[in-house]
């Protein structure tokens, strides 16, 4: 820095020569924001409630039951089942219905007390069979049916938060579960009962039977159907409450098929080393099968009264039913 800057005779100090003093800024001047300044508008958002009519109960409860059940048929704004799922579905269904086929072959041939009479004729065994027959129908069909059905109802609801958009609705958890259960009771019974009623119809069609032979054979029909109807709602329950209990549908469908299985092995067993059928009473196949021996008069295999079997199958519906309410309206409506 020169002298001439410094300027120890003129008059400018040194933090003046420092900071730019006298280089074209000392007539600057500050800017002062004016009091009239233009202010900006703020707009309130909120939700707004809905002033209109909302649709019927009955309409909120058939949009669950719909998504389920129409998903079967087509992914398309319902439900995606998985490819295989619909496949074995479908597989099930019609091996279900393979003693049409035979009934068919059966009058064509005029085999009138023959072979193929005695295996797929209408009888009580028959139609006990058509339900309740272990192989393969309680042994692969019906158990792996429920079993892809029933995996994710509840627990894909749990996992993706999907339970926070039906209860944030006009939808009561007891129309949630009622829904729930309404859908999975439909799809099995549309395999195993429609498959029973196909199978009694066609007999009589196809063998030309007359009105004597239809009130020969109602009486034992109905016990089947009722039978049926006892092991849809069984399996849904059980299937139902192993589903509300976990996010994993593989949880649900493997816990099922253990129950099913594990407590026949069990009872099995038992019945092998100590001679009772009394384990029987715990196994849910067991205790529709005693019960639809008894429905349709068939001796049973079992020591046991019958009517341990029904109290049995009364129990676990009831604990079954009392744990899926429970734990759906233990759902919080922000995800978990």
């Amino acid at each position: 820095m020169t002298e001439e800057q410094v300027g120890l005779e003129g008059g400018v100090t040194r933090m003046e020569a420092a900071f730019g003093s006298g280089d074209g800024d000392e007539e600057a001047t500050a800017v002062v924001a004016k009091s009239e300044a233009s202010l900006g508008q703020i707009f309130e958002q909120k939700y707004r409630p809905w002033d209109g009519i909302l649709g019927p109960r009955w309409m909120r409860n058939y949009a669950i039951f719909r998504h389920h059940v129409y998903g079967v048929f087509t992914g398309k704004g319902h439900r995606q089942y998985h490819p295989m799922v619909r496949l074995l579905i479908l597989i099930i269904f019609l091996a279900s219905l393979t003693p049409i086929p035979m009934l068919f072959l059966s009058s064509f041939l005029g085999d009138e007390g023959g072979f193929f009479e005695k295996m797929w004729g209408i009888n009580r065994y028959n139609l006990w069979g058509q339900v309740l027959g272990y192989f393969p129908r309680n042994l692969c069909m019906w158990p792996l049916l429920t079993a892809v059905v029933v995996g994710g109802m509840i627990s894909d609801d749990r996992q993706h938060g999907t339970s926070a958009i039906y209860f944030s609705r006009p939808i009561s958890r007891l129309d949630y579960t009622s829904m729930k259960y309404l859908s999975v009771a439909v799809i099995l019974g549309f395999v195993i009962v429609f498959s029973y009623f196909a199978y009694y119809t066609s007999a009589i069609v196809f063998k030309a039977e007359g009105w004597a032979y239809l009130a020969d054979t109602l009486p034992i029909f109905l016990g089947g159907m009722l039978a049926g109807i006892a092991l849809v709602i069984t399996y849904t329950s059980i299937g139902l409450a192993l589903s509300s209990i976990s996010q994993s549908r593989f949880f649900a469908a493997i816990g099922f098929l253990s129950i099913i299985y594990g407590t026949k092995l069990v009872s099995l067993l038992i019945e092998l080393q100590f001679d009772t059928t009394f384990m029987y009473a715990t196994s849910p196949y067991d205790c529709l099968a005693h019960m639809g021996q008894f429905l349709l008069g068939i001796p049973s295999n079992y020591e046991h009264p019958v009517s341990i079997s029904i109290v049995s199958l009364i129990i676990m519906n009831s604990a079954s039913v009392w744990l899926l309410i429970s734990r759906v309206t233990s759902l919080e409506v922000t995800r978990e």
